[in-house]
C-alpha cells in the first residue's frame, strides 16, 4: 500500500490517499480542502498517478476533516463513510463554523455508510481494518493496515500528544483508554499518521507520549 499527506485548511489537517499500487484502488481520508487551490492539488495528484478512488473515509466528523467531503463525493461519485456515532457533528457542521468565527461556505451533512469496529475494508487484496477509538469524538475510528505496518489515527493519537477532548462528545478517560487499549497493542514498528503534524511511531509513543 502507497500512502501520501496533503496539509489542508487553516487547521493544518492531514488528508491522506491510500493506493494499492497493483489495481490503483485509492481511499480519501478526511478530505480537508477549503478553496479551489486545495481541491485541485487532491484532484491533480489522482489524475497524474491515474487512481481509482473508492472509498471516501472520516476518522472523525469535526469540521476540519470533512470540509471536502461534499466536494469529494460529487467528483467521485462516492459515499461518506464513518462511524454512526459522529453523524451529528456532520449534521452540525454550519453551526460549528459559525462557533469558530469562520466565513467558510459548508452544507450540513451526514454518514451515508456506517463503518463499525472490527469491519475490514479493501483497496484491491489488502486489507483495511476499522478500529475504534472514541474519546476525541464518539465515533473516532482509525485505519489499520497490517500488511504495510501503517494506521491513520485521525486525531486520537499524535506524536508526542493525543486529542483534545472539550469538542462535543468527547471525553478524556474515553480516549486514554482508546489509545492504550486499542492502537498501543499494535507492534512496536507500526507507522502512525496523524490527523495533523508528522508521523511516529507506536513504540515510539509507548516510550515517550507524556499523555500516555
Amino acid at each position: 500500500m502507497k500512502v501520501s499527506r496533503f496539509i489542508f485548511n487553516m487547521f493544518g489537517i492531514n488528508t491522506y490517499i491510500m493506493w494499492d499500487p497493483a489495481t490503483l484502488e485509492a481511499a480519501i481520508i478526511d478530505p480537508g480542502m477549503i478553496d479551489i487551490d486545495e481541491e485541485q492539488a487532491l484532484y491533480d495528484f489522482i489524475s497524474r498517478n491515474s487512481l481509482r478512488p473508492v472509498h471516501l473515509i472520516n476518522t472523525h466528523m469535526h469540521l476540519d476533516h470533512i470540509f471536502g467531503n461534499l466536494k469529494v463525493k460529487e467528483k467521485y461519485g462516492l459515499d461518506i463513510k464513518a462511524h454512526p456515532d459522529d453523524d451529528f457533528l456532520g449534521k452540525s457542521l454550519s453551526e460549528s463554523v459559525r462557533r469558530f468565527n469562520l466565513r467558510i461556505p459548508v452544507s450540513d451533512h451526514g454518514v451515508d455508510i456506517a463503518l463499525k469496529d472490527g469491519e475490514t475494508l479493501y483497496l484491491g487484496k489488502e486489507p483495511v481494518e476499522v478500529i475504534s477509538v472514541p474519546g476525541h469524538s464518539p465515533g473516532s475510528i482509525a485505519l489499520y493496515c497490517p500488511e504495510s505496518g501503517f494506521v491513520i489515527t485521525g486525531d486520537a493519537l499524535f506524536r508526542g500528544s493525543i486529542g483534545r477532548t472539550d469538542l462535543p462528545g468527547g471525553n478524556h478517560a474515553t480516549l486514554i483508554r482508546s489509545v492504550t487499549d486499542r492502537l498501543l497493542t499494535l507492534p512496536d514498528s507500526t507507522t502512525v499518521l496523524p490527523g495533523h503534524g508528522p508521523e511516529t511511531t507506536v513504540g515510539e509513543e509507548k516510550r515517550s507520549n507524556p499523555y500516555l
